[in-house]
């Protein structure tokens, strides 16, 4: 997901199992409206945002119900962990639950959760047919249930428009994508951000067509933003943002942006069995029969198995030919090469960002707290009071022949040509590439 932030609750020790977990998936306009957020073990993450209503905040809760194979000291310890958090949540804002409540065994559990916060079931409000209401099939595909949910606090019930599941949505998993449509508005929390701006494809410029229409299209602008001007009063800054515009502007209409490739390892083969599998996941969808499912579900299982072979096939012949690349490319010494297969084939790992922690050792997810701790930190270090005895340092002498004029053209061009290729551009978002 492009520019999506991933919170995460989860085991946290270092040799933790693979197991649980849960999280939520912010974009843009979600993680400037964030305000700050909660891990609670690996069942239970509470996010809050800013919207624009003044005084209101939206508190959304994601868990994760255990399952009825756990003791009722298990059960009991999560619900009573749950119940803490949503109570902590104001009255007067507007609280989110979604869970897979697996509510066979829990229903008084459950529903003494609900009535105790006030809080409605949107399933339940509008009405669907049952096919749009069913978030669960069991291994057989004959059982059918509404064990996910998404619930609102009682004041804020007619915030939501509409709940229901979204049956096309495939991943192979053995429940439905499960949808509340809101119309409580976000608004953004961030003060400050970096702004992420497209990359021009420069390498058209190595194509001697491309770059001479490069050259006529920018000269062009030059000429126009000359003729503009002339005769007028002109300061630095206006005669430096008309030339950053006709810059960027022909690289725009000639270069293009560069296109972001999803998985360049897949094979048009393997989106055919992708595809295949989305129109199996359909016919399943519209059988009428008993019968009819059954044949739909076993050739979508088939389907599934033989898309999955495919991909591991591809990935494996992907990464083989990065192998190839890589060692020709250092047999050859071509460093920019190898350095460029060798990034692809460690993959964009990184590393979770570390959270923000009290000097007693509580971690810290509101913004505003996180940047007050930030200030008590480097208060410390760096306001030390002055030393008593400070050292006697002679001042050299400044007279030195030291050229502090302008620089000359042939100066800024001989900068400009030492300047290494393929290297991102600056806040201008011009590349190097376009002033050679």
């Amino acid at each position: 997901m492009t520019e999506s932030l991933l919170l995460y609750s989860g085991h946290d020790g270092e040799n933790a199992p693979h197991t649980q977990g849960i999280a939520l998936m912010l974009f843009k306009p979600a993680q400037n409206a964030l305000i700050g957020w909660e891990s609670h073990e690996p069942r239970i993450i509470k996010a809050s945002f800013k919207t624009k209503k003044e005084g209101i905040t939206m508190n959304v809760i994601q868990s994760h119900v255990p399952s009825n194979d756990y003791n009722e000291d298990v059960k009991d310890q999560f619900y009573n962990r749950l119940q803490s958090i949503v109570e902590k949540c104001s009255r007067k804002d507007l609280t989110i639950l979604m869970a897979d409540f697996k509510r066979n065994e829990n229903g008084e559990r459950f529903a003494n959760l609900f009535a105790f916060n006030k809080l409605v079931i949107g399933g339940t409000i509008f009405p669907h047919k049952r096919i749009h209401k069913i978030t669960w099939t069991s291994p057989d595909h004959i059982t059918h249930n509404q064990i996910d949910h998404i619930c609102i606090n009682k004041n804020f019930r007619r915030t939501t428009e509409d709940v229901r599941t979204k049956r096309g949505a495939d991943i192979a998993s053995d429940h439905h994508l499960l949808v509340a449509k809101m119309k409580l508005k976000l608004k953004k929390y961030w003060t400050m951000g970096r702004t992420i701006s497209q990359k021009f494809n420069t390498t058209f410029l190595q194509d001697t067509n491309k770059l001479n229409k490069f050259k006529i299209d920018l000269s062009n602008k030059f000429q126009a933003f000359h003729n503009l001007l002339n005769g007028e009063g002109t300061t630095v800054e206006s005669n430096w943002k008309g030339i950053k515009e006709a810059i960027t502007s022909t690289c725009h209409e000639v270069l293009g942006h560069k296109k972001h490739h999803h998985k360049e390892w897949i094979t048009v083969d393997t989106l055919d069995k992708i595809q295949e599998r989305r129109n199996k996941k359909a016919a399943i969808n519209t059988s009428r029969t008993r019968a009819e499912k059954g044949k739909g579900q076993a050739e979508y299982t088939e389907v599934n198995k033989q898309m999955k072979r495919s991909i591991r096939t591809d990935k494996r012949k992907y990464v083989e030919d990065l192998a190839t690349t890589a060692e020709k490319a250092a047999r050859e010494g071509n460093m920019r090469q190898l350095y460029g297969t060798t990034k692809k084939l460690a993959g964009n790992r990184s590393e979770p960002e570390r959270p923000v922690k009290s000097k007693e050792g509580e971690v810290i997810t509101n913004t505003d707290e996180q940047q007050n701790r930030w200030v008590e930190h480097f208060k410390g270090p760096l306001n030390q009071p002055a030393p008593l005895n400070p050292p006697n340092i002679e001042v050299t002498s400044t007279d030195h022949p030291i050229d502090v004029g302008p620089p000359t053209i042939g100066e800024i061009s001989m900068a400009i040509r030492q300047i290494k290729s393929s290297k991102t551009a600056g806040p201008d978002n011009i590349p190097e590439e376009a002033m050679l």
